[in-house]
């Protein structure tokens, strides 16, 4: 087991496709601690979401909302003593995609229930944002094959990296690691992952950035 006493909870976060749920896995794997992840699969309207977003946009949204705050719930009572917890969201990812999805009314009524819910919710101690190019996200995405997700479209998608972009420009709530994720793999590569684990372990506070190049074969 590898030692970030420092942090608490790491949170992993960046576009569908970009591969926040294989690094958040592989974190709590080596600190040895609690995975949180987001189980988009649970979701039984997200598939109609992807098919028609105008049909589901508000469905779907709430029952993200109810299962991460449910789990920042069970995670701010839990004990602050067990090992590092990684997760595959920051709880103002819910919002971020309300915006992009909902209407002016249906919004109103989701800032109404978020509000109530995230009164407690814990701020992560580091949050690893990961970027990539909208092609390199749909290549991911087809090589997954996950049914859901064949429905997503590249004007989507767009948006959700853009709307991403914007909401990491200002944000102060956590240190926050920007990382390339385009070409480099910290899930079956020891040394880009290594290297990122060294910047995890020194990192306290501010912005940084991750952008090794990639290992010529």
């Amino acid at each position: 087991m590898s030692s970030a006493n420092h942090l608490s909870l790491v949170a992993v976060e960046g576009p569908i496709g970009v591969g926040k749920s294989s690094l958040a896995k592989r974190l709590a794997e080596t600190f040895g601690g609690e995975l949180l992840l987001e189980g988009a699969e649970e979701n039984p309207f997200l598939e109609r979401f992807y098919r028609d977003d105008k049909s589901a946009a508000l469905q779907t949204q709430l029952f993200f909302l109810f299962q991460r705050a449910r789990q920042m719930q069970a995670l701010r009572q839990g004990d602050m003593f067990k090992p590092m917890r990684s997760a595959d969201f920051i709880m103002e990812k819910d919002r971020l995609f309300a915006q992009l999805t909902l209407d002016e009314d249906e919004l109103d009524l989701y800032d109404q229930v978020y509000n109530s819910l995230t009164l407690d919710v814990p701020n992560p101690d580091l949050v690893i944002y990961l970027q990539a190019p909208v092609e390199v996200l749909h290549a991911r995405i087809r090589k997954r094959g996950i049914m859901s997700e064949r429905y997503i479209k590249s004007g989507y998608l767009q948006r959700i990296v853009d709307a991403y972009a914007k909401f990491f420009y200002n944000y102060d709530a956590a240190p926050l690691l920007i990382i390339n994720a385009s070409e480099i793999d910290l899930v079956n590569n020891e040394q880009d992952y290594n290297e990122l684990l060294k910047q995890i372990r020194s990192i306290r506070s501010g912005r940084h950035y991750f952008n090794p190049l990639p290992i010529a074969l």
